[in-house]
């Protein structure tokens, strides 16, 4: 449940202007050429030139006449066209929007219906953004509904269009969705390509962040260097959770201090994902038995988790606890848990209140074992009784 040092990059709609949406330019078709036919007949000088002018003023009005019809013929296909082009891309905004408001509701199969029909619209006006972004929605989607060979297959579609449209491998675009899909293949267990992956991102985003920067550079250039910089901090944060879940503590501890030190420069020390950091990494000095270093953490995360409000202050306490509960204290674990477990439920995560009411059991064994030893004390004294 860690959150992560990231920004969202939103593609705005009102842009999706792919190459090749422009109208296309009418043909050039040449002006209409009138004949004049000659007379057999014996006429006057004055009189043929009577008449051939009056044809050629014909000719001109009808040359002109037929001019027009085509201009007008094909100034009509041209609008028509463009009229097609805006209605489909209108269409294709409106698709998506429903999409994201049906996931926010969690209206999973709504969602996807929308999406397949904005990814055919995306196609027909060769929108590569349109196709980019919609792939994007498809894969997290489905990432979601745990179809994790689907998510893989739309975005390495994903990717397949931005490479191919010209954007760069080191663009943080491109790592992002690169770490999407090692972080998949870690929960696949595919060990080779997560590691490979996150390597990738990393290594990546530590190149670009080692390149000089100008003495007195632009808002723009420092606002790309603070994203890259927090996307690194979220590539650490994922590969830490993934060699957690491997056993490899040392590994993982050194990644969420990283990360943190990352989050702490660039976000603050109360915000809400320095926070979470700093509960996560005070979680791998517990299981290396560093109780009273993770202790002194945890609750400066809990404690600064208070004053700002954290969304996610539940979490942090039911990790406080859980290290009460490993230290031996076992009454202070209750009370936290207790508190931990009542702010779960109004946020309505049922995981966490599985997990705290787990911690709970373990709390009253551990209990119940000491009562035991208390009253019998150890079993070596009662054998010498």
């Amino acid at each position: 449940m860690a959150a992560s040092c990231v920004r969202r990059a939103v593609l705005r709609l009102s842009r999706f202007r792919g190459p090749g949406q422009g109208p296309p330019r009418p043909p050039h078709r040449p002006q209409p050429v009138t004949s004049q036919r000659h007379s057999a007949c014996c006429v006057t000088a004055s009189r043929h030139e009577s008449t051939s002018h009056n044809n050629q003023k014909r000719g001109a009005a009808g040359g002109v006449l037929l001019a027009a019809v085509a201009f007008s013929l094909f100034g009509s296909s041209e609008e028509d066209q463009r009229d097609e082009a805006q209605r489909k891309e209108d269409e294709m905004i409106l698709l998506l929007k429903k999409a994201k408001l049906s996931i926010h509701r969690e209206q999973m199969q709504a969602a996807s219906g929308f999406l397949h029909q904005a990814i055919v619209l995306a196609h027909q006006t060769h929108n590569n953004q349109a196709i980019i972004y919609t792939y994007s929605l498809m894969a997290n989607l489905a990432y979601v509904q745990g179809q994790l060979d689907n998510a893989e297959k739309l975005f390495k579609a994903s990717l397949s269009v931005m490479l191919s449209g010209g954007t760069p491998q080191d663009d943080n675009a491109v790592i992002e969705m690169s770490l999407k899909l090692a972080t998949i293949y870690a929960e696949q267990n595919k060990a080779e390509l997560a590691e490979h992956g996150f390597r990738f991102c990393t290594e990546s985003l530590e190149a670009k962040l080692q390149e000089a920067v100008p003495e007195e550079p632009t808002e723009e250039q420092e606002a790309l260097r603070k994203e890259t910089r927090l996307l690194l901090g979220l590539c650490l944060d994922s590969r830490a959770r993934y060699r957690a879940s491997t056993l490899h503590l040392k590994q993982a501890g050194q990644d969420y201090q990283n990360a943190l030190n990352i989050c702490r420069q660039e976000q603050g020390d109360a915000h809400p994902q320095t926070l979470v950091l700093m509960s996560d990494l005070a979680t791998i000095l517990d299981l290396q038995g560093r109780h009273d270093e993770a202790l002194v953490l945890v609750q400066q995360a809990v404690d600064l988790s208070r004053d700002a409000g954290h969304p996610d202050q539940h979490v942090l306490l039911g990790n406080l606890a859980g290290i009460l509960l490993h230290t031996g204290r076992l009454d202070d674990s209750v009370r936290v848990y207790q508190e931990a477990l009542s702010l779960a439920r109004q946020a309505g995560d049922q995981e966490a209140v599985d997990q705290i009411q787990e911690g709970l059991k373990e709390v009253k064994r551990r209990s119940q074992d000491r009562k035991q030893e208390d009253r019998t004390g150890p079993a070596e004294d009662n054998e010498s009784v």
